[in-house]
């Protein structure tokens, strides 16, 4: 009989090394000693469900008629005992979708504690399908631990074949509009929604508009010098552009003809060596980079006013200057319009806006940079939005053939290679098609489809 083993998290106890089902991995630095194996017929089997309103295709989807799953149950239930907790009455669970997440399937679940008058909240993470495109699952899990280490994010708690379940950070009460326009209640633990339940804490995703305030901003600039300061295994190796190469090599793969001639994709191989090139110089501070940090990825705790990043999918080591020329281009889109793939670059912050970030992120190591210091890393990371570009362009066209999410990957994609190609001219001096138009110093498509 095939074993699956089931790890659950204990902070208190010394690390070990777990051992997956009967799969091949690298092995895993756990926090309990220990493993409860479950048969091979128990594995959590999931499929579509509409009353759960999920809409990404996973490997195994959704709930089977609003049940929980045999190995999930013993998941819950072995996590719960870590509490004093007895997770047996399955029927007294409440399973809450948390919408808005753009690569895994994501739920609140709740039960009472034994005392009654409380109510215990996990997060469970479901894993999506084809994001072995993007990032090898081992690696996510492995930075996920290593953040939570380190005192960043959510805590580890249990994990199973196809998911995990971890710490549920609470959420104030905020209402959003949803991508339909109407209000949606949600949750922020590692969704982009917010919820409309006040639990007593103070923490929340931010929301677009929240990145342009003064205060938020200088909050952010100096948790990123943080997280590109911390100490992460592994050689401090920039996996920028093999990342970029090996997506391409995705891209043309599973793209028809039409598509690789609409997205230049024979020419985008020259595109990456070229950037590497022009962008790398040996004095370059390598950092361990988020290289998402979108507003649903950073977490605010109201009464602290502390920062938090959440979702290391795509961490990795990578010149700290573009994960900041990153988040600068993450300014202009809004997950929660009525067109959310829609990206405004007259929202792109302007030179005084980005100078300023620059200016306190380095002072954030405490010490005060020079204006030549200040200028220098500014004009690295103008530059690096090149990379970005072409890294989340190759990411939507991948996007639109494996992920089911309702967002228009293709039109995103099409987007970011069209200001790539605009800015490459401003930025390198390439003779390249010539913008017709720029505020902020970026290229605003007037003409796009949409």
């Amino acid at each position: 009989m095939c074993q699956i083993g089931i790890r659950l998290f204990n902070w208190s106890e010394p690390p070990c090394v777990t051992v997956s089902q009967n799969l091949t991995r690298n092995p895993m630095r756990f926090y309990s000693r220990r493993s409860f194996i479950i048969s091979k017929e128990e594995k959590l089997k999931l499929c579509d469900n509409k009353l759960f309103s999920t809409k990404m295709v996973m490997k195994t989807n959704g709930f089977v008629n609003g049940s929980l799953p045999d190995e999930l149950k013993k998941v819950l239930r072995l996590v719960g005992s870590e509490w004093g907790d007895v997770v047996d009455d399955m029927e007294s669970l409440q399973v809450i979708p948390l919408k808005g997440a753009m690569t895994n399937e994501v739920f609140q679940i709740n039960w009472p504690t034994k005392c009654g008058n409380l109510d215990r909240k996990v997060l469970l993470r479901i894993y999506g399908e084809g994001v072995e495109a993007f990032f090898n699952r081992d690696d996510e899990i492995r930075t996920f631990e290593c953040m939570s280490k380190h005192g960043q994010g959510p805590r580890l708690l249990g994990r199973f074949a196809d998911g995990r379940v971890e710490e549920f950070i609470h959420a104030r009460q905020t209402f959003h509009v949803s991508r339909m326009g109407s209000e949606s209640n949600g949750y922020c633990c590692g969704s982009i929604y917010r919820s409309s339940i006040d639990f007593g804490s103070f923490s929340c995703t931010l929301s677009a508009a929240d990145l342009r305030d003064y205060e938020i901003s200088a909050l952010v600039a100096a948790k990123m010098r943080e997280f590109h300061n911390l100490e992460m295994p592994g050689p401090r190796t920039v996996i920028l552009w093999n990342r970029m190469r090996d997506w391409l090599v995705e891209a043309k793969n599973i793209c028809p003809a039409r598509c690789v001639e609409e997205f230049r994709l024979d020419s985008l191989e020259d595109e990456i060596s070229m950037l590497e090139k022009e962008l790398s110089h040996d004095s370059l501070d390598i950092g361990f980079c988020h290289n998402d940090l979108q507003y649903g990825n950073i977490m605010l705790d109201e009464e602290t006013r502390s920062i938090t990043l959440i979702d290391y999918e795509y961490a990795s080591f990578n010149p700290v200057a573009y994960d900041l020329a990153n988040h600068f281009c993450e300014m202009v889109a809004n997950y929660h319009s009525e067109t959310p793939h829609i990206l405004d670059y007259s929202k792109y912050p302007g030179l005084e806006e980005r100078r300023r970030f620059v200016t306190t992120y380095l002072s954030s190591a405490g010490k005060q940079p020079s204006e030549d210091e200040a200028e220098l890393l500014l004009q690295e990371v103008e530059r690096y939005t090149l990379a970005s570009h072409l890294f989340w362009g190759l990411w939507g066209i991948i996007s639109g053939y494996v992920n089911k999410i309702d967002f228009d990957y293709m039109e995103y994609a099409r987007q970011r290679f069209r200001q790539y190609w605009l800015r490459k001219q401003k930025l390198l001096g390439s003779s390249d098609n010539a913008p017709d138009n720029y505020v902020n110093g970026y290229a605003v498509c007037r003409t796009a489809s949409r």
